[in-house]
């Protein structure tokens, strides 16, 4: 089902007036911000209880808009291209396009995803730029949360708006980190290793 135009757009300018929403993807539901807003994405860290060094991700519209937020070598390239879109979320050396703030302190690499989910696809094209992003996983919790039902009841006060797409996956994404040869799989999440030519560890 195509997501509502209307809806989709105004989502779109609470992102651009500072929010901070809760909306669907493809493995599970995420906080998301403007790349831009410093105060939102303070928000996003302490909705999650993470500090810095915990990757926030890029969540991009396609493998165009990823190269110019990440490097990508021959090698690299040829795996994020297996994977997008899709269920994984790649750690790539930084680009100047990145914020500092937002780069991994030491490694200076950030994470980076395109999902495939109707309605967050449409929210990148109407915000048209990439939005900066965690997976909402309740601070002390394994698992994130899939049902808006739950998210509303404890982040309806936090949120500017949670987008109700259903249930979605309880999965996050596998993790891959490509700035590192031979690439290591952080976290075994949605996505399948074998898809990107890597040994996965699912039985």
């Amino acid at each position: 089902m195509d997501p509502e135009r209307r809806l989709i757009r105004r989502a779109a300018a609470i992102v651009r007036d500072g929010g901070v929403i809760a909306y669907p993807t493809d493995s599970s539901y995420a906080l998301g911000c403007r790349i831009g807003d410093a105060e939102a994405a303070v928000r996003i860290r302490a909705l999650r209880q993470i500090d810095d060094k915990h990757h926030l991700t890029l969540v991009c519209r396609d493998l165009a808009e990823v190269g110019r937020y990440a490097q990508l070598d021959n090698w690299q390239f040829r795996i994020v291209k297996e994977g997008v879109p899709g269920s994984f979320t790649f750690l790539l050396p930084a680009t100047r396009e990145v914020p500092r703030r937002l780069k991994h302190p030491r490694r200076s690499t950030i994470g980076v995803r395109v999902p495939d989910h109707a309605v967050v696809r449409a929210l990148l094209a109407e915000l048209d730029e990439p939005l900066l992003s965690s997976t909402l996983i309740p601070p002390g919790g394994d698992e994130p949360l899939n049902d808006p039902a739950a998210i509303r009841a404890q982040y309806e006060r936090a949120l500017d708006l949670i987008i109700d797409s259903g249930a979605c996956h309880l999965e996050p994404t596998t993790v891959v980190d490509l700035a590192v040869a031979p690439p290591v799989v952080r976290r075994m999440g949605r996505g399948d290793p074998v898809r990107l030519g890597l040994a996965s560890v699912r039985a």
